[in-house]
C-alpha cells in the first residue's frame, strides 16, 4: 500500500486506495449519486451544497466523499465514486476541487432503490460535459434556495414525453437554399416552475454549452455552427417542434452559455442579424472559468 501513498503518507488523489473499511451507502450518499446521475460529473462543492447541514462539518462531508471513492469493501462490489482522470490534466489541478462521477457500484445501488430515471447522456469532450453538469446543477441549487421556484430535471421531462433528447429538424442552407434534415441534440433540457399567488407558471429551456470549439459561421452547411444552430432552433421552437417532441404547452427558450465574453457578444450580434425584428427565446450568458485557455483542455 505504501506505493499508493504520497510523500507524507496520504492516499493519492488520482488512484483509489482501499483500507478495507466497510462502507455502505446512506440515504445522503444516495442523494449524491442521484444528483451525479441526473446532471453528470460534479465538483465536490456542488455535492456538499446539496447536502448542506446533513453533516457535522464540511470536513466530515469531504471525508465521506473520499471514502466513497477509495473504499472497495461495499455491498455492491467496489467503490461508489470515481475521480475522472481528465480533471488532473491541468497545471493547477491540485488546487481545484475534486470532481466525482459514478462507479458501477453506485449504479447498482441506485437501481436497487428504483432511483434510475435516465442518465444524463452528455456528448462531446469531458470538459464540455463538466460545463454542462455545472450549469444545470447550479440552476437547481439556486432553485433549492428559493421558495418561489422549483427545478424540473431533464429525466422527468423526457420520461413524461417518453422521448429521447434528439429531434429531427428541417432547415435550409442560407447560401444554396437547399433544405436538409438535421438532428438537433441540445446539451440538455430543463424546466422551471414559478410558484405564484395565481398558481404555477412554467418555462422550459434547451441548454447549449459553448466552449468556443465550433465556428460561428461555416461555408460548409453540414458542419455544426452557430448559424445552423439558429436555424435549427428556429424550426424547433417557432415551428412548434418542441411541443411535439417533449409534449410541452409552456414556452421554451434556448440558454446559450459560452466561455468567452467576446464570443458571446458576437453570438448576440449574429442572432440580431438573423432576427432583425428581434428574438425572445435566444438567451446568452458567459462563464469564463470553462474557457479552453483557462482550463488548458
Amino acid at each position: 500500500m505504501g506505493e499508493q501513498l504520497d510523500s507524507i503518507g496520504r492516499r493519492k488523489r488520482m488512484k483509489a486506495t482501499s483500507t478495507g473499511k466497510r462502507v455502505s451507502p446512506t440515504q445522503r450518499d444516495i442523494i449524491w449519486f442521484t444528483k451525479i446521475h441526473e446532471h453528470g460529473p460534479l465538483p465536490s462543492p456542488y455535492l456538499l451544497q446539496y447536502m448542506r447541514g446533513s453533516h457535522k462539518s464540511e470536513k466530515r462531508a469531504k471525508e465521506r466523499l473520499t471514502d466513497l471513492f477509495n473504499e472497495a469493501n461495499t455491498p455492491h462490489g467496489g467503490p461508489y465514486l470515481t475521480r475522472p482522470i481528465q480533471q488532473f490534466q491541468t497545471i493547477d489541478a491540485r488546487y481545484k476541487p475534486l470532481v466525482y462521477d459514478l462507479a458501477p457500484a453506485a449504479i447498482k445501488a441506485l437501481s436497487e432503490q428504483n432511483w434510475l430515471h435516465g442518465r444524463a447522456a452528455h456528448h462531446g469532450p469531458w470538459w464540455h460535459a463538466l460545463m454542462t453538469s455545472c450549469i444545470t446543477s447550479s440552476i437547481e441549487l439556486n432553485c433549492l434556495a428559493r421558495e418561489d421556484m422549483n427545478y424540473i430535471p431533464q429525466s422527468e421531462i423526457l420520461a413524461r414525453a417518453d422521448a429521447e433528447l434528439r429531434w429531427r429538424t428541417s432547415v435550409a442552407d442560407p447560401v444554396s437554399g437547399r433544405s436538409y434534415a438535421k438532428d438537433l441534440l441540445p446539451d440538455g433540457v430543463f424546466g422551471l416552475e414559478y410558484v405564484t399567488k395565481r398558481g404555477s407558471r412554467y418555462r422550459f429551456y434547451a441548454l447549449e454549452a459553448d466552449r468556443a470549439t465550433e465556428p460561428l459561421r461555416s461555408g460548409n452547411f453540414h458542419r455544426k455552427s452557430f448559424i445552423r444552430h439558429l436555424l435549427q432552433y428556429q424550426d424547433y421552437i417557432e415551428g412548434g417542434g418542441y411541443r411535439k417532441h417533449l409534449k410541452l404547452t409552456a414556452p421554451m427558450l434556448v440558454l446559450n452559455a459560452t466561455s468567452d465574453a467576446a464570443r458571446m457578444k458576437r453570438m448576440a450580434e449574429i442572432a440580431a442579424e438573423h432576427f432583425p425584428q428581434g428574438c425572445n427565446y435566444q438567451l446568452f450568458q458567459c462563464w469564463e472559468e470553462f474557457g479552453v485557455g483557462v482550463l488548458g483542455a
